[in-house]
């Protein structure tokens, strides 16, 4: 298992996203989701302030809500490490100081926390100096509201930057990097990501893992998406060569005696330098199959098949 630097604890190879919880789980399925994790071994739960405020009725925050009210019900937190993401929020977008800090005492509110134990800033805000953003992260650090920095939805280039700039001002270094990255979109991260990542010695935790689902194999045909709420996610993905890797993947996944989400997953824990893939599961029977990612080991004929196979991907 991996480590995160800042933080004393091993790190479960599945993360377990925090979108769902509110929106397209309620309350209650969203507890038992979070029981089942954490009963099978599961520490580190990504959510942001800005979940779910797409949906109808929603402001954003809804998911820290959920997920605070179970933390707060369990008393587990000594067992439980929490993500979670400022510059999205209606109430609180870009990444000036001011916004930064009222966007993080919101989130420790709402979450019923003293501390997050990892802070993203959840995309680039080219309108504040980086300078701005580095020192005021490193201001929480300080004060005891977060524990470590993470970055995310950054270019190589930017990511560099913030480094040099709190080198150079004695400031805290991020210690973890979420990309957008699985079987079907693989440039940004291994184009320019992972080399940072590695120089800076980052621990990769990637979102989209199951391109919005489209790697479960649920997702066969476009009749099949039509009408369904990650429609508009997932039709970029259905190409020949996206279907391809899913024939891939069927393969595989009957070889193991696994569902189609366990190999996706595990090829990603398989990649250099990842940490763990961010997964949601909108109830707890879609969980196993996330779950046993962290133990299914891919031979590696079957890493160079998806390799070869994935490689022909345009994302």
């Amino acid at each position: 298992m991996a480590k995160l630097r800042g933080i004393d604890a091993e790190i479960f190879p599945l993360v377990l996203g925090g979108n769902t919880f509110g929106w397209t789980s309620d309350e209650s399925t969203s507890d038992q989701v979070l029981d089942a994790y954490t009963a099978a071994g599961g520490n580190l739960i990504d959510t942001a302030d800005v979940y779910s405020a797409w949906a109808p009725g929603h402001s954003g925050g809804e998911s820290e809500i959920v997920l605070g009210r179970w933390l707060a019900k369990n008393d587990n937190r000594n067992k439980v490490l929490v993500a979670t993401k400022v510059s999205q929020h209606p109430q609180y977008s870009g990444l000036s100081a001011k916004n930064i800090e009222a966007a993080a005492d919101a989130s420790l509110l709402r979450l019923g926390l003293d501390v997050i134990d990892l802070y993203y800033a959840h995309f680039d805000d080219s309108s504040t100096p980086l300078e701005e953003t580095a020192a005021a992260f490193d201001k929480l650090v300080k004060e005891g509201k977060v524990r470590a920095i993470g970055l995310s939805n950054y270019t190589p280039d930017r990511i560099r930057e913030w480094f040099s700039i709190a080198r150079k001002n004695g400031l805290t270094l991020p210690v973890a990097l979420e990309p957008q990255y699985n079987l079907v979109y693989r440039k940004d991260y291994e184009n320019g990501l992972m080399p940072v990542a590695k120089d800076e010695d980052l621990a990769v935790f990637p979102y989209f893992s199951l391109a919005a689902g489209f790697l479960t194999g649920k997702y066969r045909t476009m009749d099949d998406l039509k009408g369904k709420q990650r429609e508009g996610m997932v039709k970029d993905f259905f190409t020949q060569e996206g279907l391809d890797v899913v024939a891939a993947m069927d393969g595989i996944a009957k070889a193991h005696g696994v569902e189609l989400a366990t190999v996706a997953l595990a090829w990603l824990n398989h990649r250099p330098g990842i940490a763990a893939p961010i997964a949601s599961a909108r109830t707890p029977e879609q969980l196993p199959a996330l779950l046993a990612a962290a133990h299914l080991e891919l031979s590696d004929q079957d890493m160079q098949t998806l390799d070869q196979v994935s490689d022909k991907v345009k994302g």
